[in-house]
């Protein structure tokens, strides 16, 4: 029933053999190949890779008032949403008849941010990123980002991040997941990034852990017949203009929404600064679907399992308690997924591609790791013994119920 589309996962050959030679350049050669190989792909030359503490201040301090102020305010939700997440720090331990078993959770102690930079000004991705971190109770992190605007120099500093480097590319993922004489190796990294960004993430993970290998951006919009179609249309273009990679789908079971958004799409992509890339993600993915009935429109997004969820339909709540496969649905007319992206609060790291199956969005969970403390009694131990030894036996595995025995034995 649902249309197959290409998650980001998936890397051509040539990227990812392009890829695997920078990773393996930068494990040898360190900075200087960080430095030779962002002179090849981007053309700048790096005297130093860290951005110094005046040079980062004076750059926050050059942002408009009115757009530092935004930053602050859109910090202060996505804290206030994910304070309560520090539940994760939460261990726990079961006594019982002289046997201790603890659940010790602890915040990783340094990860890595990926901001796209260059022509690319993304504040917002620096918030959704940071914050889980700071709240988790990270002590270092890192950001590395090529040509960082002052926007995202000002939310950076807003947000907590402790270093910056102004690398970008697969160099700067494999820098920081191998380091080098000046950046420091991470624990995890998370953060968006283009083809050769989120392969070198998926090349790298085992040395590190990631967030996800992020596919297109992409919008599903469930809508019945009483929805605006101008509004419907405005929403499937936020997403399209991100790349022409990026997917905008109408499921409605009215053909005359669906005829209408077409023609609004239209009518409002000649407004569009970035009309060139709307119009080529619209061409090549863009789709409406009509459905029998809302029930079908609500299976196929169900189905579909898509990274931004809108729910433009008379009695939107009710909608959204059939849906367990989205990365974040957006609750009626008033709630435009751009809201979500900025300021709303919850974080707008999703999984894309179906990865909504089994994934979830970025959160303070995503930067804790847990660690297992076990003790017994001498007296636990030899009550148990016997139960150990004969499992040990089962699995051939006779050195292991011998270093029970023995404890009992003494």
């Amino acid at each position: 029933m649902v249309c197959d589309r290409l998650g980001g996962a998936t890397a051509t050959s040539r990227v990812e053999t392009e890829v695997r030679e920078i990773i393996g350049q930068v494990r040898a050669g360190g900075d200087a190949a960080v430095r030779l190989l962002t002179e090849h792909f981007e053309g700048r030359h790096l005297s130093v890779l860290e951005l110094s503490r005046a040079e980062w201040a004076a750059a926050s301090a050059r942002v408009a008032t009115p757009v530092r102020a935004a930053i602050e305010r859109a910090h202060a939700r996505i804290v206030k949403f994910h304070e309560p997440q520090r539940a994760a720090l939460t261990g726990y331990s079961v006594d019982e008849e002289g046997i201790r078993c603890e659940l010790r959770p602890s915040p990783l102690q340094r990860v890595g941010l990926y901001v796209p930079g260059g022509s690319a000004r993304y504040p917002s991705s620096v918030l959704m990123t940071a914050v889980p971190a700071v709240v988790a109770g990270v002590p270092e992190i890192v950001m590395v980002t090529p040509g960082p605007s002052d926007e995202t120099l000002c939310a950076a500093e807003v947000a907590g991040v402790h270093r910056v480097f102004v690398i970008g590319g697969a160099q700067a993922v494999a820098a920081l997941a191998y380091g080098t004489e000046t950046v420091p190796r991470v624990d995890k990294i998370v953060g968006p990034g283009n083809a050769w960004v989120a392969e070198a993430k998926r090349q790298v993970f085992g040395q590190v852990d990631i967030d996800s290998v992020a596919g297109p951006s992409e919008i599903l919009i469930v809508a019945d017949d009483a929805a605006d179609a101008e509004l419907v249309a405005a929403d499937l273009l936020s997403q399209a203009e991100h790349d022409t990679e990026a997917r905008a789908v109408l499921v409605t079971p009215s053909l005359r929404l669906a005829t209408a958004v077409a023609q609004e799409v239209e009518r409002q992509l000649a407004e569009l600064p970035r009309q060139k890339i709307a119009a080529e993600s619209i061409r090549r993915h863009g789709v409406a679907v009509v459905t029998t009935d809302l029930a079908g429109a609500l299976a196929f997004a169900e189905e579909y399992a898509p990274e931004h969820l809108e729910l433009l339909v008379d009695n939107p709540r009710a909608a959204a308690a059939r849906i367990t496969t989205a990365g974040a649905i957006f609750l009626g007319a008033s709630t435009p997924e751009a809201a979500g992206d900025y300021l709303a609060g919850p974080n707008h790291v999703l999984p894309t591609g179906g990865t909504a199956r089994y994934a979830s969005p970025l959160g303070v969970y995503d930067f804790v790791k847990r660690m297992s403390l076990l003790e017994f009694s001498s007296t636990a131990l030899a009550a148990h013994a016997e139960d150990i030894v004969a499992l040990a036996a089962v699995e051939g595995l006779d050195a292991h119920g011998r270093a029970v025995s023995r404890r009992v034995k003494s």
